[in-house]
């Protein structure tokens, strides 16, 4: 019998939270219809002619020749790139030492804006899928690695203790020890990954390319098409938003036990 409430206590809970995000997206559309409603203007065309010229888009064979080659530069590129920034993050936060002896090497590196290297890596890689996809595992590399860094370094010296007293090799203790322990910060730098990736996977369509929202955002800009260009903005939103709404979802699964870690303490 107590399970009816709980029930409908968790159903009125997640209503309430769904109310308090969605309200402040739809009174901005409502008002962006109402105020673009009677608009003239070339540059600002009405909400309702950017829909369904969105709709026209989008859901024809327009989807397969920009958004999915994006989509794709992105699966790939940010796979790459985290797997790089874990991998040399761990390696990293391990040994102090050589951490301090690159950290100005990588800082300067970081600070290099990607944008800046696209003329470069057509340069040396064309202007095929191999270019795009190494800007956005270059940019989305660094959040995970430096997120990997801080977290390897947080380890409880008492579980360092414990892999030394099992003789574990280095990539032992990285493997089984350093990386479950700093999960929580490489998953929250992935997360910022995701969103440096979409900058990055625009940015790599802007040059010499022939397909990819960004592409196509810049083409409808180039040729005063402003219907298409608001188009593929909403298009370009709703990706990004869905790519982090995805990678969340994915990160409350993955860190359940961490969350039932932290409140079994704060029970103790």
């Amino acid at each position: 019998m107590p399970l009816a409430p709980i029930a409908e206590d968790s159903v009125v809970t997640r209503i309430r939270s769904i109310a308090v995000e969605a309200w402040l997206p739809v009174l901005l559309v409502g008002l962006w219809w109402f105020v673009s409603s009677s608009s003239s203007s070339f540059y600002f065309p009405p909400l309702r002619e950017i829909m369904t010229r969105f709709a026209d888009l989008w859901f024809s064979d327009q989807f397969a020749v920009h958004v999915v080659p994006s989509l794709r530069n992105f699966g790939i590129g940010f796979l790459l790139g985290v797997t790089i920034g874990i991998l040399c993050g761990l390696a990293l936060g391990s040994m102090p030492q050589t951490h301090r002896a690159l950290s100005p090497t990588l800082e300067f590196i970081r600070a290099t804006p990607v944008i800046a290297l696209v003329p470069l890596t057509i340069v040396l890689l064309g202007t095929d899928v191999v270019q795009k996809v190494a800007i956005i595992a270059f940019a989305c590399m660094w959040p995970t690695l430096l997120n990997t860094v801080d977290g390897v370094r947080a380890v409880d010296p008492l579980v360092r203790d414990v892999a030394r007293s099992y003789r574990l090799g280095r990539w032992d203790s990285s493997m089984r020890v350093f990386l479950r322990s700093a999960t929580p910060q490489i998953i929250a730098g992935m997360r910022t990954s995701v969103a440096v990736a979409v900058v990055a996977m625009v940015g790599s369509e802007l040059f010499a390319s022939s397909e990819g929202i960004g592409y196509f955002v810049l083409q409808s800009q180039r040729t005063y098409a402003m219907t298409d260009m608001w188009a593929g903005l909403i298009m370009l939103g709703l990706l990004g938003y869905g790519l982090n709404l995805l990678f969340a979802l994915l990160e409350r699964r993955t860190l359940r036990w961490h969350r039932l870690r932290l409140e079994t303490t704060a029970a103790q």
